[in-house]
């Protein structure tokens, strides 16, 4: 056939021949099905049939006098130009030999899915999909589109939608020649999606460019809605190392609301093929794929890089859609192509934006960008609205698709209340480099039009729009050019949002990741609050009940939030250390908890009361402290990141230490175990008194130097009454160098995990002068303290 070639006849190297999207089919098919990557089977039409096409119909010489000398920035000339392309080319004669060419080559995929199978017809522009460019949703796509002459028309479209406004306007700018790019229409077969789900996926972080997550989406129905950011999909991350040596790593999941689903027609020939329809409660409050099918998406997406990566000869971050065949029960990669953002960025540099104030908070969303913009707010309610957006305004709106992009390019940031982070608007402020916030709700509604704002999505993966101009900076790092101390520096890090963003400062690891925030944040509910559920009131159940939805046990629900909290810091810094504190609430923040108060005592002065190793053992709290001891065992032991290590807060007594250590082995968390390092805050007197004695029985000493200071001194860390005494007065540096002094005459680690190296320059060097092993710092004074120890070292030396 001169116009046709099926997907097992093509590869990457056919690109000119039939687009990338199409060739990257063929490659697929040809190369990956033997690695266990299901791609439905199809074909596709040449660029000689678009320009055969084209020269049939005597458009050539028309089409190009149309664009000649067109100003895309003007809306009203580039619609009037594209619809009148687009109805020349859509209303042309299909030239005969190219008809019969499509409808045998249909016939013969009749045979492997019966007569008249239902197919998609998608667009494959032959200059798309390169690592440097992306034409993805610039052309039109039709679905369940069933027989030889609604395919046919099918064609026509897709062959008129090469001069969508949008497309136009994205060859101009990228300086593309228009009669240089053709159009390749590929016709797979439909997987009934409708009847199960679908999404995107990444083989790489898309927010921060951490290279070793697949990030996944799904919803429910065909994957339109994901693509166009008509739902918020569910989210899923799974850590690439340790997938590959067969574990279970899903380290992070949130539940999108995927309120609407997509379907077939009951009428594909008529060209309206699909439909959406509300999504039941129930389904909306469960996710869309179980976590075996996040493993095996995820499989999928490794493989699919290594290969591209491969024939590409350097790493090639990849952008794949995927569906779920709601009759057999299997999954389909759709399409693969190179991820166009994190793939052209310099590795080296980092830049890192911080909001220096916090305002009144408007709406919050997802995050898209890790960048900070602000300008004036201005809502558009649809494309032909668009004139109204002026260059630097944020662009506030319900949703956006490609039929936006000609303006996009204007707005300082993106605010959507529809799409979750692969829609169209996160993808194109992605390209811009802008940042943008989706899946807000009600952000047209919330956010004043005209009015100053600040759109903050370097806060973690919740994106913020602030009332006002707020002041922020902006810090460059580059790597390549710092020296590393000898001492080892780490950072304090509790939220696992910022995790993947802070893996590429130059720390040697985690040197206290606290439970509080994950628990707080993740969970907010009090854990013997979800193991006796049945003896709460009914409106504190209902709170629980939305809380925990998604997960049909309460009790599952605690310990895998918790074990993806930590699971997220343990990937994004693996193999560095980690080393995971467990809880150290005090009994006043735990009743503050939902379902809390009526579980907590009323104390006095909490700081000095049920808190720490003491409450583990507490016959009312050790059920709790099995849900901790399970998470941390799954981290180590199902997700395969055993570079998670354990370490006890406010132990008051040797006695404690051994108490807290059976009761974790009992708990399939123990000492030794898998190389399971146990270590100690160091943070009461006594811990450093009897250094030797603690030593006996755990792995090392981080010392706690707020609580150790508090303890010396008997100064109130809640109390501010008191001022004047801090981390450098002579006891509690007596304290410290005893601590020290005792893990290396012993051969153990010790570190600190305290504030006063983050604030104090001269307690950093005299900690260095001292031996300690590392110092574990707030992420904003890693840099600045780095100089301060390498000074310190040099000095040492000399």
């Amino acid at each position: 056939m001169q116009y046709v070639r099926r997907f097992s006849e093509l590869g990457m190297d056919d690109v000119a021949i039939v687009g990338g999207k199409n060739a990257s089919l063929g490659e697929m098919v040809t190369k990956l099905g033997e690695r266990g990557v299901q791609v439905p089977d199809g074909f596709a039409t040449t660029a000689d049939a678009y320009r055969h096409y084209i020269r049939h119909n005597g458009l050539d010489e028309r089409i190009r006098e149309a664009l000649s000398g067109l100003d895309t920035d003007d809306v009203a000339a580039l619609e009037s130009a594209g619809r009148r392309i687009r109805e020349w080319v859509s209303g042309g004669e299909m030239p005969e030999d190219l008809a019969e060419e499509i409808a045998a080559a249909y016939r013969e995929l009749g045979e492997t899915y019966g007569e008249n199978p239902d197919v998609a017809v998608r667009s494959s522009a032959t200059a798309e999909d390169l690592p440097s460019a992306s034409f993805a949703g610039q052309q039109e796509s039709y679905l369940n589109i069933s027989g030889e002459q609604a395919l046919l028309d099918s064609v026509r479209h897709v062959f008129a939608s090469l001069f969508t406004d949008r497309a136009i306007s994205y060859r101009v700018h990228q300086g593309f020649d228009h009669m240089a790019v053709a159009l390749s229409a590929g016709v797979q077969k439909m997987v009934r999606a409708d009847l199960a789900s679908s999404g995107v996926m990444f083989s790489i972080d898309t927010e921060s460019g951490f290279a070793d997550a697949v990030f996944i989406t799904a919803a429910w129905g065909l994957g339109e809605n994901v693509v166009q950011g008509a739902v918020n999909p569910d989210e899923f991350y799974v850590f690439k190392p340790t997938l590959e040596r067969d574990f279970r790593p899903i380290i992070s999941r949130q539940l999108g609301d995927k309120a609407m689903r997509m379907i077939y027609t009951d009428d594909a020939r008529r060209g309206a093929s699909t439909r959406n329809v509300d999504v039941p409660p129930e389904d909306r409050r469960r996710f869309a794929i179980t976590d075996d099918e996040v493993l095996t998406l995820a499989r999928y997406a490794v493989e699919i890089e290594k290969h591209y990566s491969g024939k590409a000869g350097e790493t090639r971050p990849m952008d794949i859609e995927w569906a779920k065949d709601g009759e057999s029960g299997e999954l389909f990669i759709l399409q693969a192509r190179p991820e166009t953002v994190h793939s052209q960025r310099e590795a080296a540099t980092h830049a890192t934006y911080n909001l220096e104030e916090r305002g009144e908070v408007l709406v919050e969303g997802k995050s898209v960008g890790e960048r900070i913009a602000s300008g004036r707010a201005r809502i558009v309610a649809s494309s032909a609205e668009m004139g109204a957006l002026d260059d630097g305004d944020i662009l506030i709106t319900d949703m956006t698709d490609p039929d936006w992009e000609p303006i996009m390019k204007r707005a300082g940031a993106i605010v959507t209340n529809r799409g979750g982070r692969t829609c169209h608007a996160a993808i194109i402020a992605r390209e811009l480099g802008i940042p943008a916030i989706v899946g807000c709700g009600d952000a047209t509604e919330r956010v004043p039009d005209g009015e100053q704002i600040t759109v903050s999505c370097a806060e973690g993966s919740t994106g913020y729009v602030y009332r006002g101009q707020l002041p922020f900076t902006v810090e460059r790092l580059d790597a390549g050019s710092l020296e590393t101390a000898r001492t080892d520096l780490m950072i304090n890090l509790g939220n696992p949002e910022q995790a993947f963003r802070l893996s590429f400062l130059p720390a040697a690891g985690v040197g206290l990741a606290r439970l509080e925030f994950i628990i707080n944040n993740r969970i907010g509910i009090h854990p013997r609050a979800l193991l006796e559920y049945d003896q709460l009131d009914a409106e504190t159940r209902a709170v629980i009940d939305e809380r925990t939805a998604g997960f049909d046990d309460r009790r599952e629900f605690y310990v895998r939030r918790l074990a993806e909290g930590v699971g997220t810091i343990a990937a994004a810094f693996y193999p560095r250390p980690v080393v995971v504190r467990l809880s150290d609430f005090k009994s006043n923040e735990y009743a503050a908890m939902i379902g809390g108060e009526g579980f907590e005592p009323t104390e006095e002065n909490p700081m000095l009361g049920f808190r720490g190793a003491s409450r583990y053992y507490a016959e009312s709290f050790s059920p709790s402290f099995a849900l901790e001891c399970e998470a941390l065992r799954r981290v180590r032991e199902e997700m395969g990141l055993s570079n998670a290590r354990v370490m006890l807060p406010f132990v008051r007594s040797v006695e404690e230490v051994d108490r807290v250590l059976e009761l974790m082995a009992d708990n399939g968390l123990a000492r030794g175990k898998n190389g399971l390092e146990v270590y100690l805050m160091c943070e009461i007197p006594a811990n450093a008194l009897l250094a030797d004695e603690f030593l006996e029985h755990v792995d090392g000493f981080s010392i706690g130097s707020n609580d150790l200071t508090q303890l010396t001194l008997g100064v109130d860390r809640d109390s501010s009454l008191i001022e004047g005494l801090d981390e450098r007065n002579p006891a509690v540096k007596k304290l410290m160098a005893m601590a020290i002094e005792s893990c290396r005459r012993h051969g153990k680690y010790v570190g600190i995990c305290g504030q006063a190296p983050s604030d104090f320059p001269e307690i950093s060097r005299w900690l260095v002068e001292q031996g300690i092993s590392s110092l574990s710092l707030n992420p904003d004074s890693l840099l600045p303290m780095q100089e301060a120890v390498l000074e310190a070292e040099k000095a040492m030396s000399s």
